[in-house]
């Protein structure tokens, strides 16, 4: 079989070397000249299954308006005459309940413990290095309440027997010895120990080399224009270097997945919620984090890479705008310069915005269509890298003919039809 996969980015990239592994032809194409240059390129670098979470849940709505008027805002919205936000808004309003948290949740967190365990076995298989650390991650909280609002988590994750532990000021100082300076910031924290970090750039750019010498080919600069169908299958995909053909094809392109499937008749509910992160210089590793921090009231992680802080953050919403917001930028200095203050440089911090393609029920839609040999891959949101490994391998095993090892009847779109 010869796949076709529009879309390097770390989801791409992993759908690409799982298929070559398997014996297939690959061909994947990307209008940028490398893989993983856009939103793949500097998220918060979390790898994070236990914190697997569909932003929808009881109560958003509420805490939707109080993070607005918040100085340091972890949601911004956009005024916009956009029906396909507003649309996408009301969708996600609809799952804001309690028993629906519950279901996408589920859903998520099993997709994400897939993907810890075949992300394991593929650093097994080929040593591939990407400023991994296996650290866990931290939750922390600066009010009782958020502390004792972690109940409904802590059940699902029970359900799961994903490992947990609940800390005070002392217990998580334990595992991140330089949060003591600002100890009294914060009243507790849960900690999640098998979650892991490390960049996603450079993951996928060796995974990419990887499955280059497993024959695929990589056609990178090459803009995809739209895709042919006749008869009910798909035909071939236009692009600036003709129309290119295959048995099979693949769509990873995240929030522009969409626009391109729109013209076949297919509507998918995924939005770009941009992102902004900043990456900082670590001047004093003894006071830099250990692991991933999150700090629940901001909504903003801070992880240590290799000799770097990577701090990622913030939900806006205003369409496909990639421009560099200051004020976002400021909110993301505030955090690692009040968590770590003397861990990094934040004078010679990077800034990078990138668009998480998100589905209103935090769930990623990965499977076929109605067209028999077209297939989807996209809609992670904010934990396409935490998801990669294992959605590579689901979507590789569904294209070869096998049932994949964990139930994903639920996780296609045709859960929206």
């Amino acid at each position: 079989m010869h796949a076709l996969i529009l879309g390097s980015g770390v989801i791409g990239t992993t759908i690409a070397y799982y298929l070559a592994r398997a014996g297939h032809q690959v061909t994947v194409l990307d209008r940028q000249p490398g893989a993983a240059l856009e939103t793949s390129f500097a998220n918060a670098g979390e790898v994070s299954p236990g914190y697997s979470a569909p932003w929808a849940g009881p109560g958003v709505p509420i805490k939707a308006v109080k993070w607005m008027l918040m100085h340091h805002s972890p949601l911004v919205i956009k005024p916009m005459l956009d029906l396909a936000m507003w649309r996408w808004g009301a969708s996600m309003l609809r799952n804001c309940t309690a028993a629906r948290y519950q279901i996408n949740k589920s859903r998520m967190v099993r997709v994400a413990e897939y993907s810890r365990d075949c992300m394991k076995a593929l650093r097994a298989q080929t040593g591939i290095q990407y400023d991994e650390r296996m650290q866990g991650t931290l939750q922390l909280f600066r009010t009782q309440k958020q502390l004792d609002g972690v109940g409904k988590d802590v059940e699902i994750l029970k359900q799961f027997g994903v490992p947990f532990q609940i800390l005070d000021r002392e217990g998580y100082l334990e595992y991140e010895p330089a949060l003591r300076l600002v100890k009294d910031k914060f009243v507790g924290a849960l900690r999640l120990p098998g979650d892991e970090t490390g960049d996603c750039f450079k993951f996928t750019q060796n995974l990419a080399k990887l499955a280059e010498g497993l024959g695929v080919q990589f056609r990178f600069d090459t803009t995809i224009q739209g895709i042919q169908a006749e008869g009910g299958r798909i035909t071939g995909v236009r692009t600036s270097a003709g129309v290119l053909t295959a048995d099979h094809y693949l769509v990873a392109l995240g929030s522009f997945s969409g626009q391109l499937l729109k013209p076949l008749g297919l509507a998918l509910p995924v939005y770009p919620v941009k992102g902004y992160s900043i990456t900082v210089p670590i001047t004093d590793p003894s006071m830099a984090p250990e692991s991933t921090i999150m700090d629940e009231t901001h909504k903003v992680a801070v992880t240590r890479l290799g000799d770097r802080i990577r701090v990622g953050g913030t939900a806006q919403l205003s369409g496909f705008d990639l421009a560099l917001d200051q004020n976002r930028r400021s909110t993301l200095e505030f955090v690692v310069s009040d968590l770590f203050p003397r861990g990094g440089d934040v004078a010679k911090a990077e800034f990078w915005a990138g668009l998480r393609p998100m589905t209103p029920d935090g769930t990623p839609i990965i499977g076929p269509t109605r067209y028999p040999n077209l297939h989807l891959s996209t809609g992670h949101g904010t934990l396409g890298w935490t998801m990669a490994a294992g959605t590579g391998r689901i979507v590789a095993d569904m294209l070869d003919g096998k049932a994949p090892e964990i139930d994903v009847a639920d996780l296609g779109l045709s859960r929206y039809v």
